[in-house]
């Protein structure tokens, strides 16, 4: 059993949510430009309806990416404060996982490729396999334009559903991608609801996380520059 908070502003959305012992409560707001002022209060409303304080905690998990840099790098610093306060491990949570666990426990997907709209005409993704909660990936986690998108060499004939707002640039990718997609959820934000889960099933696996100075955001794009039309 497990008792964690798990938080992320990779995105759009600001949440937060607590796993205690296979019960879980969590906050969503969809609050652009507003995560630096909304993630604490959600964390004290969380805690407080949980009776708990940090001090409760086996451990911090938050979303590490890929996502917004201006988002990962609030979140990481808040989780880390957080961490550091309490002396708790900190678990870093893939955001792509978190939208494919999303789609598997929502939408029965058992194969799922999970997108994001990196900009600069590219999208991060990454694919996986999910069965009865557990995710094996299929395509390593990377940054790609839309149209080198490729399905995992193992895929033969199975149907996928694509999550994540990188589905918006669906028409942009190739057509043997389009086939095997019947449904695609574009408008699905990553959600501390699934970084919990994500973390908790970790945490029941013997995975213990890092100390917080160890612990940093995945951005798969290390250097950012400004392309011209």
């Amino acid at each position: 059993m497990s008792t964690l908070l798990a938080l992320d502003a990779s995105s759009t959305a600001c949440s937060c949510a607590l796993w205690r012992d296979d019960d879980l409560i969590h906050r969503f707001e969809i609050a652009p430009r507003e995560h630096t002022r909304r993630l604490l209060p959600m964390i004290d409303e969380l805690l407080a309806e949980a009776d708990l304080d940090l001090a409760a905690l086996d451990a911090i998990a938050y979303g590490h990416g890929p996502g917004s840099f201006t988002g990962l790098r609030i979140a990481a610093g808040i989780a880390q404060g957080l961490a550091y306060g309490a002396e708790l491990p900190l678990m870093g949570v893939s955001t792509l996982e978190a939208l494919a666990l999303a789609a598997h426990r929502k939408w029965h997907a058992r194969h799922v490729i999970a997108a994001l709209d990196a900009r600069m005409d590219e999208i991060y993704v990454g694919a996986y396999r999910c069965v009865d909660g557990e995710l094996t990936s299929c395509l390593d986690e990377r940054v790609i334009a839309p149209e080198r998108l490729r399905l995992p060499a193992e895929s033969g004939d199975r149907e996928w559903l694509g999550i994540g707002s990188g589905w918006q640039l669906l028409a942009r990718m190739p057509v043997e991608i389009q086939a095997v997609l019947p449904q695609t959820l574009p408008d699905e934000l990553p959600a501390a609801e699934e970084i919990a889960r994500l973390a908790a099933a970790a945490w029941a696996r013997g995975e213990r996380g890092a100390p917080p100075h160890e612990v940093t955001p995945v951005y798969l794009r290390n250097e950012v520059a400004w392309r011209k039309a």
